[in-house]
């Protein structure tokens, strides 16, 4: 055998474990119990320190996508892996017609082991068994050689099939959200999202005040799933007397509804990790009433995993958020449940909430052991996300501002780098404490190009800082500035 078809086994084995992590996700989609979640989820968890803040701060989204693809590569070749031993193990037992079944089975029980999941152990043993099965049938006894390159030809063929049916499918046949299955959204929530349009400023590429498009960041490439009638808040720790809730108990209190802002720590300077929604809810004060309170800082844990420690006077403004724009909490933003806490960065604002432990002593965070400090108030920005030639030939620049509680009190725009300054049009506020508003500037720019800058000033009177500084360790801040040509 030649060194070419020395790697054949190892390619129709890799086919295997490929269509066993199609057949997975063909059965359960990307839910926890799809085989790749928990090796996909390492890839983020495990990853060194300074890797994970290079992939935040550099590559941004792409970094996340890059390490859900290697948790898939890794889940394929691990199962390739078993399905090639298999199938070697039945082959030195004399039982070489053996081998498809055996790597079926092995896969199966391997993938039920990650998965927990019966039906997703069933698909990743399926997929297998098709690449083993197409792969026997079309390989006839016609000279080893040409019978390897064919087994490899065939593999492939047949684990590319598995997989574009696997995603086919699922988009083919999934069933869409219908409107006229969820609840009618509320009359006052149907009035907040009506006056956050009015106050919209209409410029064009600009996000209406309730965003249409609100972002998401988590620590996990497979988000969790939980299952509202299992779900429970846990409140312990430094209390007085430990206290459950139930999704049954926080359905029955009388619900508030918040226009909120979040801003992720570690967006770029004029990112677009920051947006608003209208969230319904119960104050967390409310719940932690009957707890008793007896320490100094809190420790909010998920249903993933995270957890983030800050002191326990920002549970005062907090909020047990479990609806979103008058529907139910999406799963991407923290279903059953998760905290809003004013005025902080986003990661403590902490999605499928779990526990709150009342702590005596401060401890450190999930991201906090990773070097950043993002627990504390967000700093005040202003972006620059439109920019506009009108048609009476004057420009129109445009984005939001926001400085937490603090509030937005005026937004100025230079167009001649920092020179002169101007103020710019603020919408109207909307009526929370820790919103975000629009500015737009209309100008007659000059024949050349040059450079417009905007910075905000806080509720309190205070500038933002003009020095520009990167996410890490503590938020982005600086002027926003841009060159705009002729």
């Amino acid at each position: 055998m030649d060194r070419q078809q020395r790697f054949v086994p190892a390619l129709v084995a890799l086919a295997g474990g490929v269509a066993a992590v199609a057949g997975s996700y063909a059965t359960v989609g990307d839910s926890p119990a799809f085989v790749a979640a928990p090796i996909a989820n390492a890839t983020v968890t495990l990853a060194p320190s300074v890797l994970v803040t290079f992939a935040i701060t550099v590559l941004g989204d792409l970094g996340i996508k890059l390490a859900y693809v290697l948790g898939l590569g890794l889940t394929a070749v691990a199962l390739g892996i078993v399905a090639g031993a298999a199938r070697v193990a039945a082959t030195r037992a004399g039982r070489p017609l053996a081998g498809p079944v055996v790597a079926t089975v092995a896969v199966g029980l391997v993938a039920a082991a990650l998965s927990g999941s019966a039906a997703s152990a069933v698909g990743a043993a399926v997929g297998t068994a098709l690449v083993a099965t197409v792969v026997t049938l079309g390989t006839a006894p016609d000279g080893e050689s040409a019978a390897d390159s064919r087994r490899a030809v065939l593999a492939g063929v047949a684990a590319l099939s598995v997989g574009v049916l696997a995603v086919g499918g699922r988009r083919v046949f999934r069933t869409p959200p219908d409107d006229d299955d969820l609840p009618p959204i509320p009359d006052d929530v149907a009035a907040m999202l009506d006056d956050a349009e009015s106050k919209s400023l209409a410029v064009e590429g600009l996000e209406p005040l309730v965003s249409d498009h609100f972002y998401t960041v988590d620590i996990a490439n497979v988000d969790p799933r939980p299952a509202r009638e299992d779900w429970s808040l846990r409140i312990h720790g430094a209390v007085g007397q430990e206290t459950t809730y139930t999704a049954a108990d926080i359905d029955a209190m009388e619900h508030e509804h918040r226009f909120e802002t979040l801003r992720c720590v570690g967006e770029t300077l004029n990112g677009r990790k920051l947006d608003t929604a209208v969230w319904t809810g119960v104050p967390l004060m409310d719940l932690l009433a009957a707890a008793d309170l007896q320490g100094d800082y809190v420790m909010l844990r998920a249903a993933d995993g995270f957890y983030e420690e800050f002191p326990v006077d920002a549970l005062e403004t907090g909020f047990l958020a479990v609806g979103m724009n008058g529907r139910p909490l999406p799963r991407p933003h923290g279903a059953p449940a998760r905290a809003l806490i004013p005025g902080h960065w986003g990661e403590i604002n902490v999605k499928w909430l779990t526990e709150v432990e009342i702590l005596d002593e401060p401890a450190t965070g999930y991201w906090e052991k990773r070097g950043w400090h993002g627990t504390g108030p967000v700093n005040t920005v202003a972006k620059l996300w439109a920019e506009n030639r009108l048609d009476d030939g004057r420009m129109e620049v445009a984005g939001p501002a926001y400085a937490g509680t603090r509030g937005i009190e005026r937004v100025e725009v230079s167009t001649d780098g920092g020179a002169t300054w101007n103020d710019a049009d603020l919408s109207d506020p909307l009526p929370a404490d820790d919103v975000w508003r629009q500015w737009v500037y209309r100008y007659d720019p000059p024949d050349g190009a040059h450079e417009v800058v905007v910075r905000a000033t806080d509720g309190l009177g205070t500038l933002q800082p003009r020095d520009e500084r990167r996410a890490y360790p503590s938020g982005p801040s600086g002027w926003v500035s841009t060159t705009i040509e002729p």
